[in-house]
């Protein structure tokens, strides 16, 4: 057997700079979004990795150096439970988090391995967002608030003459009823493993979901690197769907048209193999 390896010593300077450079860097998506919640004001495109995903403003905020990584002159009750301090400095206790979360750890790493090994599928066109709203009223779709591009017929007729090729469960999910029998798949949480792949936009934003999940045995960077991410692909999750949001910022990619198509493929594709960087970061931090 083989000694594990010395932790990396941060001195007081350097892990206090890379706190205040993560704090300040979440601090500019934060800022946004809480002075909107205040006012009571909704955002469909920025606030919803604050509202969908179950990590508060202030997870986000706080720093994690990673496992591995000895803190000079740090108190661990900055940080956390999970954190230990000795005469050298202070230090993640992994062997603790590892085993106290050992079932969820085996789970991510399962899926994220399982997506990885799999092609980028790039045909779906972002009709998952459309059938969402598939045969709904304008009184019942989920924005409300904005306009929808198209009427409720032409909508509809998209969907159809279009399909859907959906492989996210939770996605899936907030399909209509209607709009559940249209789709190639029939996604479920149990098949998550079989059917996820990494053209999938949904799949690329959980990579945020993901590495919140594995804090703090991966660093904060990496959660807001997938963060940041996350940000874009929902952006043009939102231009490509059927709501119009042009009034804040957001012009269509209209999908409905080969050229809207052709230029969801290619985001598409780009988010994919950025996506593809993250999901490696985040197996080689769990391996």
């Amino acid at each position: 057997m083989t000694a594990a390896p010395a932790p990396a010593t941060l001195d007081t300077a350097d892990w206090r700079a890379r706190r205040r450079a993560h704090e300040e860097r979440v601090d500019a998506w934060l800022a946004p979004h809480l002075a909107r919640r205040r006012l009571g004001r909704k955002h469909p495109v920025e606030d919803f990795l604050f509202t969908y995903y179950a990590y508060r403003p202030a997870q986000l905020r706080r720093w994690h150096p990673g496992p591995g990584m000895l803190l000079r002159d740090a108190d661990p009750a900055e940080f956390g439970r999970d954190y230990r301090a000795d005469a050298a400095g202070v230090t993640l206790d992994t062997d603790r988090v590892r085993e106290r979360r050992a079932d969820t750890i085996a789970w991510i790493r399962h899926l994220l391995a399982a997506t990885a090994g799999r092609p980028a599928h790039l045909g779906c066109f972002g009709m998952h967002e459309w059938a969402m709203v598939y045969r709904q009223t304008r009184e019942e779709v989920r924005h409300g608030a904005w306009p929808l591009r198209l009427s409720p017929e032409r909508t509809a007729a998209v969907v159809e003459e279009r399909g859907v090729r959906c492989s996210h469960f939770d996605a899936y999910r907030f399909f209509t009823a209607p709009a559940r029998p249209l789709n190639l798949l029939t996604p479920t949480r149990e098949s998550q493993h079989a059917l996820e792949q990494p053209g999938c936009l949904h799949a690329n934003m959980d990579l945020y979901k993901w590495a919140y999940k594995l804090s703090p045995l991966v660093p904060s960077e990496l959660v807001a690197d997938c963060f940041a991410l996350a940000r874009e692909i929902r952006a043009l999750d939102m231009r490509a769907s059927p709501y119009d949001l042009a009034a804040l910022g957001y012009p269509p990619v209209r999908v409905e048209t080969p050229e809207g198509r052709a230029e969801y493929a290619t985001a598409q594709r780009g988010f994919a193999e950025r996506a593809a960087v993250l999901r490696s970061r985040l197996l080689t931090a769990l391996a």
